[in-house]
């Protein structure tokens, strides 16, 4: 019986090992053999001169098979610690999902936790759990950029500004390979590539990153200062329609936790409209001169201080009396606008505003982006017709108000607004005369002199030209009085415009609440550091009483 009980032994181990062979190969690889991704990283976003704003850095997702781990209840304990879970919790997560195979205990997990389960790993030889490699975003200039970059979700999926808009362009594409794992589900041998994986492409915005520090810094402590609900504020290049900056209060970081703050992941400069009060003025005007019948020495009588348009009354801070057009822009005369804009038709008024891009979209590509209200013409009571020459009746946002002064500085040429990086500058289309944009110029200049609305708007060494805003919040039922938005709209240098800048303040609560109080000293702070960090030449030293040397001005 022994010798027929070895022969048997003998026998099955020659079959098994000669005859069989290929048939437990191939059951053994059926068990082992699995067909694994292949990570591949985003594309990375960079400022225009290539200093990264999200990149994809290497991290460890800790995985786990609740079949095999959940038994091995010894395990668990040491497991929970090193990921920072209660045993109870990781075990009453193993048994909800008791029916796979498959589970994320943790993703994303930080190097140091990584190195954790990796030594506890092997120091227990816990069967079942694995660390898997991954990508996470990671964003260095956290809250300055969060508004115009974004985030993505824990997926890498863009969910909020240009990684939300440009998700196709950055997206990649896992690999795939089929893998022998062992018992202990770990990677043994690659047997073949299925296909390559492909990363995704990276993206230049228009932004500078020196310009958009300046800029939030002065917004934060501006909205601060003034104890403002929010702000906003954009610079556009106005030789390329780029977007140079583009900032919001308040914040949030993109490298932390997006919990209870939704209502901070907007970028309010552009789906965030307002009224824009008095900065639609200098269009109030240009529209005038483009129709004839009016030119800069035109006189226009303002007395008693208000105007009678039916039921309603506008009205002046002081009674100012026969000025010339000049004077309406650098004293904000709300009559003198409305004068202008009912002897005009609806027509040509509409078609001005509509023509520098009020009522639409700036076509930038934000995710979001708010067009504003401009009615047509043809639905406008005269009352309409009156307080749309200062601003009240539709609205904009903070893009959308810097994209339209921005045809002033080109001298009346529109050009698409771009978040990219543009290599060559579109030619654009003329909208208004050169001669109309620059007589408006002129006249906003004088709003940043002594005499007007807009002193500490101002910026030593160079002319600035601009418009101030304060407007009366919309309530129900009518207009707060106590309740404003504080906006200026400028540009400058005026000899050569290079830079549009628009700051909108939303309710400040301070003392001050005038556009050029409040709004104005972020413009001059801002322009000031901008205009000196892109070397743009000064083109007001005499005047402001500054001198360089002659070896200075040599160099």
């Amino acid at each position: 019986m022994l010798a027929i009980a070895g022969m048997a032994l003998t026998w099955r181990a020659v079959d098994q090992q000669i005859f069989e062979t290929d048939f437990l190969q191939d059951e053994g690889e059926r068990r082992h053999l699995r067909v694994v991704e292949v990570p591949a990283h985003r594309g990375m976003i960079t400022d225009r001169e290539g200093e990264p704003l999200a990149i994809s850095t290497p991290v460890d997702s800790v995985w786990a098979n609740p079949r095999i781990l959940l038994p091995n209840r010894e395990d668990l304990e040491p497991l929970a610690r090193a990921l920072g879970f209660k045993s109870d919790a990781l075990r009453h997560m193993l048994a909800k999902r008791s029916s796979r195979s498959f589970v994320y205990l943790k993703r994303r997990i930080t190097p140091e936790t990584a190195a954790a389960v990796n030594a506890l790993l092997k120091e227990k030889k816990i069967k079942g759990v694995g660390l898997e490699r991954g990508y996470r975003r990671y964003y260095p200039g956290g809250e300055v950029f969060a508004h115009v970059v974004g985030f993505t979700d824990i997926n890498d999926v863009g969910q909020e500004g240009a990684e939300l808009a440009y998700e196709t362009w950055l997206r990649s594409t896992a690999g795939k390979k089929l893998v022998i794992r062992d018992g202990h589900a770990r990677v043994v041998r690659d047997v073949e590539s299925i296909h390559a994986p492909v990363e995704g492409r990276n993206l230049t915005l228009s932004i500078d990153r020196r310009l958009q520090y300046l800029a939030y810094r002065e917004l934060k402590s501006a909205v601060k200062r003034h104890q403002a609900k929010s702000g906003s504020a954009v610079i556009l290049d106005v030789r390329s329609g780029e977007v140079l900056a583009m900032v919001n209060q308040p914040a949030y970081n993109p490298n932390g936790s997006k919990g209870g703050l939704p209502d901070r992941f907007r970028n309010r400069a552009v789906t965030d409209v307002f009224e824009p009060g008095s900065t639609m003025k200098p269009f109030t005007v240009a529209a005038a001169f483009e129709s004839g019948r009016y030119h800069p020495d035109s006189m226009i009588d303002t007395a008693p201080g208000y105007l009678q348009v039916g039921r309603n009354r506008v009205r002046d801070h002081h009674n100012l009396g026969v000025i010339d057009i000049p004077t309406i822009i650098r004293k904000s005369s709300n009559v003198g606008a409305s004068k202008i804009a009912l002897d005009l038709s609806g027509e040509q008024l509409w078609a001005l505003y509509s023509k520098v891009g009020f009522g639409e979209v700036t076509g930038v590509g934000f995710p979001g982006e708010a067009g504003g209200q401009l009615t047509p013409y043809q639905n406008w009571a005269r009352i309409d017709q009156a307080t749309l020459a200062f601003g009240y009746g539709m609205s904009v946002t903070t893009l959308q108000l810097a994209s339209a002064y921005a045809v002033f500085a080109s001298g009346g040429i529109k050009r698409p607004v771009s978040l990219v990086r543009v290599e060559r500058p579109a030619k654009g289309l003329s909208v208004i005369s050169d001669k109309t944009a620059r007589a408006v110029v002129a006249m906003m200049e004088s709003v940043v002199s002594r005499d007007g609305t807009a002193q500490q708007a101002a910026v030593a060494g160079y002319r600035v030209a601009g418009k101030t805003g304060t407007v009366k919040k919309s309530v129900s039922g009518g207009y707060s009085e106590d309740h404003y938005l504080s906006v200026f709209a400028g540009l400058a240098p005026v000899s050569d415009p290079r830079l549009v800048m628009v700051v909108m303040i939303d309710d400040p609560r301070g003392e001050k609440y005038y556009g050029g109080q409040v709004a104005g000293p972020v413009f001059a702070k801002v322009m000031s550091g901008a205009l000196r960090l892109l070397n743009i030449a000064p083109d007001n030293m005499e005047k402001d009483g500054i001198r360089l040397a002659a070896a200075r001005g040599q160099e």
